[in-house]
């Protein structure tokens, strides 16, 4: 280390911005230098009056890096991209052949898998995901392709019924990821090495040679590099010459957006090929197990312990408008291990699922189960509920309640219709409209002299449930890739400058 001692004679200071490789000019940093020109008289007063002198001195020789031996230079190798790690996944990339990475690193290449990859995941969104068979038979028949020729063939030969497990939708992902690391080994790390180097000019003449450069004369370099290291710069000094720059960071910041798109497709090519997915409707007061119902979505795809949890729906209820349409679905589930011990208690609703060892459960749907009624204080008696179609996609369900002899082959009886829970409407054996009552009413109706009481309305829940080992690795690439697109709009700018006595 050595110490900058103020010249004796009339001096001449030579400065230079130049971007690494190459950037553009700021105008900014232009407009300091400038005032440096204007302000360089007065810069030297103070340096040589009052007590500026030696707080300045003081403030530069604890910030300014002087360095008497010569920064190591650069190498070939390091320019073109060479890197020195013989271990892990550089090291895998290094022995392929310089073709295949300059191959893999062409950005029209890269440009297109990023188009192929868009197109199949409009397409997967298009086409219905996961359906048997006999569905593409008949929503995409021979007879009538779709365009002219796109048939149930293409969808089930290039795997297009699940295409985000697809092998062509794979092997893109696959595709893209190398073509990112390639980037990344033979252009990014070339460009943060050569950046992190000290790189001083030592001539005039040099410096004049560059796009951007000025004199500044009667300036000192003292007092220019105080000014630069106000500006941010880091500042360093050798002799006469000066070197300084800001925003290095911003040279990573490429580096971390290819690392949080190989996070991002990481991710989902876990979650297309490692998840379990099932749904399940099941009555009040029933149970099922968990492995019963998950299906594997992939190859990757392996059980867990939780598969062995036995969820019990205690009570499934409605919330409705003023208007009594349907407003809201509440399930009250238990949890329970295999030793029959509660382990969680929760209820869930549409947009607050529950989650448990790696499992979700969502409310996603609901129907009619049973119809609890007594007939002439006899009961009581639970009615299935089936579904009955109707135009729209409003929901019926019916039921149907036996009078007189069962075995006749002309059997009559009353007929209930409800659209929800909270009302039934009842027709005699005639199908005429008799009434209608709400379930827990208490409120008998009587049909043909038959006594009718609607005791409950038993609905049952409608559970979608999967395990997605994907979704925490997405997350983070998302925010990776939020967090480095920032940095990346930090400009790397480089200051040199030569003091000559002149």
């Amino acid at each position: 280390m050595g110490t900058l001692k103020p010249p004796t004679l009339p001096t001449r200071t030579h400065i230079l911005k130049a971007p690494l490789l190459h950037s553009t000019f700021n105008p900014q940093l232009h407009t300091l230098f400038n005032r440096c020109i204007t302000l360089s008289s007065t810069i030297s007063c103070k340096l040589r009056t009052s007590q500026d002198v030696k707080k300045k001195k003081d403030n530069v020789s604890k910030k300014i890096v002087f360095s008497d031996s010569s920064p190591p230079s650069l190498k070939n190798d390091e320019v073109s991209g060479e890197v020195e790690s013989k271990s892990g996944v550089i090291g895998l990339v290094k022995r392929l052949p310089r073709r295949v990475l300059a191959a893999l690193s062409n950005l029209p290449l890269a440009i297109g898998e990023m188009a192929a990859i868009a197109a199949l995941m409009a397409l997967g969104t298009a086409i219905e995901q996961g359906e048997a068979p006999d569905f593409y038979f008949q929503k995409y028949p021979e007879d009538n392709p779709v365009f002219g020729f796109f048939t149930w063939r293409w969808i089930l030969t290039l795997g297009f019924d699940h295409m985000f497990s697809s092998p062509i939708f794979l092997g893109l992902l696959v595709m893209m990821g190398l073509s990112l690391m390639a980037c990344t080994y033979t252009t990014q790390i070339p460009l943060v090495k050569v950046a992190r180097r000290w790189s001083f000019l030592h001539s005039a003449e040099a410096i004049r040679k560059q796009e951007f450069s000025d004199t500044l004369p009667r300036a000192s370099i003292q007092d220019l590099g105080v000014i630069l290291m106000g500006a941010g710069y880091e500042v360093f000094l050798k002799g006469p010459s000066l070197y300084a720059f800001k925003g290095l960071v911003g040279r990573f910041a490429p580096i971390g957006v290819h690392l949080a798109m190989l996070l991002i497709m990481a991710g989902g090519t876990l979650s297309a090929t490692g998840s379990f997915r099932g749904s399940v409707t099941v009555p009040q007061g029933l149970n099922f197990v968990v492995g019963d119902v998950l299906g594997p979505n992939g190859f990757l795809s392996t059980s867990t312990d939780a598969f062995s949890t036995e969820v019990h729906v205690n009570k499934f209820y409605m919330d409705y408008y003023d208007s009594g349409e349907v407003k809201q679905f509440h399930s009250d589930l238990s949890l329970f291990d295999i030793g029959g011990k509660e382990v969680m208690r929760k209820t869930i609703s549409v947009n607050d699922p529950l989650r448990y060892g790696g499992i979700t459960i969502y409310q996603t749907d609901w129907s009619f189960s049973a119809l609890q009624v007594l007939k002439n204080d006899e009961g009581p008696f639970n009615l299935a509920m089936a579904p009955l179609k109707v135009n729209g996609d409003k929901k019926l369900f019916g039921t149907f309640l036996p009078l007189g002899d069962v075995n006749s082959p002309n059997v009559k009886g009353i007929s209930m219709l409800a659209r929800d829970l909270q009302s039934i409407v009842i027709y005699d054996q005639e199908g005429k409209f008799t009434g209608v009552r709400r379930p827990n009413s208490k409120l008998p109706i009587d049909i043909d002299g038959t006594k009718i009481v609607i005791v409950d309305a038993i609905g049952s829940t409608g559970l979608d449930l999967k395990t997605d080992p994907g979704v925490p690795i997405v997350y983070a690439g998302f925010g990776a890739l939020m967090l480095t697109t920032c940095i990346s709009f930090l400009s790397h700018t480089q200051v040199k400058l030569q003091f000559l006595e002149l």
